[in-house]
């Protein structure tokens, strides 16, 4: 899911020393996880037979390495470029999978999650968008209950007990919750902008750069998935 690694409070408590977290340090960070993601991926992509066996433990492995961040700031230098190894695992699979299915939407796809990057931050840059409170309240909102009705298909097909009814179909019903889902994943790009900037002013510890841009990624990947069940959406 989107950012739980970044909200209001979350450079308070850190520790602060003589180096400070900068956005162009955050930047920096999140072009080596990237590059880290990104030569994962296409492993994965290029051993399909390796990657189907690693895909499920890299998940898991993903997951307990980003809660170890979210309660141990200063680890996101060493857990970081581990996560996004096991991230790029995953999305590789993903991906190929999808492709054989749906012949060009991997491309389609990336495209759209960078096109959606670069708007959202012309959007804040230029001051047409702003994490405001309200704005703010609003998005996490709607993405913790996006969460939770994730946590609940989950559930249910894990029992047996079928499927949340519409998120998976190619209805035109399932079309629109999937452009919503999108909209408010684009969304979360704003607010982590807002936070990583006052990371920065605030002059929180250099390891932070690791931890801003972590977090970033996470809504990154989680947008493109969004893009990804979208685009099959339509293809159907």
């Amino acid at each position: 899911m989107s950012n739980p690694l970044l909200k209001d409070d979350v450079f308070r408590g850190v520790v602060r020393n003589s180096e400070a977290m900068t956005v162009s340090g955050t930047i920096n960070k999140s072009i080596i996880l990237w590059t880290l993601l990104a030569a994962s991926a296409v492993y994965a992509w290029t051993h399909p037979q390796i990657s189907a066996g690693l895909a499920y433990p890299a998940i898991f492995a993903g997951l307990i390495l980003a809660l170890i961040s979210i309660f141990n700031k200063p680890a996101s230098p060493f857990l970081s470029p581990v996560y996004a190894i096991c991230e790029g695992m995953v999305l590789g699979y993903i991906s190929l999978v999808s492709e054989k299915q749906y012949p060009g939407i991997v491309v389609n796809a990336v495209f759209l999650t960078v096109a959606v990057l670069f708007c959202m931050l012309a959007a804040y840059r230029t001051g047409m968008l702003r994490a405001t409170p309200r704005f703010t309240k609003v998005v996490v909102l709607a993405t913790l209950a996006i969460a939770l009705v994730y946590i609940a298909d989950l559930l249910l097909n894990v029992f047996g007990a079928g499927r949340v009814p519409y998120i998976h179909d190619s209805s035109w019903l399932g079309v629109g919750i999937s452009l919503v889902i999108v909209v408010v994943a684009s969304l979360n790009l704003i607010i982590d902008f807002e936070i990583i900037e006052h990371g920065a002013r605030s002059g929180a510890p250099k390891y932070m750069e690791w931890y801003g841009a972590f977090a970033l990624m996470i809504t990154l990947v989680w947008l493109y998935l969004e893009m990804l069940r979208l685009l099959s959406k339509i293809r159907n």
